[in-house]
């Protein structure tokens, strides 16, 4: 019986922070608002902030993604009384356009994924992201040819962890969660999410959070997956 692997893409494969923050940087420049009395590093952190705060209500279905969109720049702008529409556009379209066009990957992606490809593994990615741009990603990055099924939460209108959205990966990638891997960076997102539908797991964790949960299959690097997936 052939295994699946199903993976997260943003800080699983794809260096979402340190992509998101060379966008930004690029479009903080532009604006000239190193100029003003604001610096990068505090405009960076306060948006981390509310990016994720709107992030968690669009999950809830609280919010539109027109919304979260545009009032993630208009509350950081706020704060320093620099939210005029003009430029709160400026960065709302702006970092939609330039954030997925950025490559970097984490460390072993690529080497680690052609050698899972040439195991046997057929693999997936279930995704939080909008899907023009995690599709956008996927395509600049290389990744797309390694993988058979792509399932955005933004399609299929449910989000990681809710079990639907793994049990419809895996109806769609024809396969049955007790001969599939679930790989990702979010414990409660990925990891739980997906052994609430019997699937295997694995949590990617590079930074080695102290609330690491000690039982679980954890890799602090990409090239650790494949012995691991052998261990299991």
């Amino acid at each position: 019986m052939k295994k699946h692997l199903f993976f997260d893409l943003d800080r699983t494969l794809w260096d979402f922070d340190g992509n998101s923050k060379r966008a930004l940087t690029q479009l903080f420049d532009e604006a000239k608002l190193q100029q003003t009395t604001l610096n990068f590093t505090d405009f960076h952190d306060f948006y981390v902030s509310v990016n994720a705060s709107l992030w968690k209500a669009y999950g809830n279905k609280e919010i539109t993604k027109e919304y979260l969109r545009d009032e993630r720049f208009r509350k950081t702008l706020e704060k320093w009384k620099l939210d005029d529409d003009r430029l709160v556009k400026h960065f709302s379209d702006g970092y939609v356009e330039l954030s997925p066009k950025q490559t970097t990957l984490f460390p072993n992606t690529l080497e680690t994924l052609t050698e899972l490809k040439q195991n046997g593994y057929e693999m997936h990615i279930i995704t939080n992201g909008f899907k023009e741009v995690q599709y956008t990603k996927l395509e600049n990055c290389q990744l797309r040819s390694f993988f058979d099924v792509i399932v955005c939460s933004e399609e299929v209108g449910i989000n990681k962890p809710d079990p639907k959205i793994f049990q419809f990966a895996l109806n769609k990638a024809g396969t049955e969660a007790k001969n599939s891997f679930m790989i990702g960076d979010d414990y409660e997102v990925d990891i739980l999410g997906a052994e609430r539908v019997g699937m295997k797991t694995v949590h990617f964790n590079p930074q080695i959070e102290e609330k690491q949960i000690k039982h679980i299959n954890q890799i602090t690097n990409l090239n650790q997956l494949p012995w691991k997936l052998v261990e299991l």
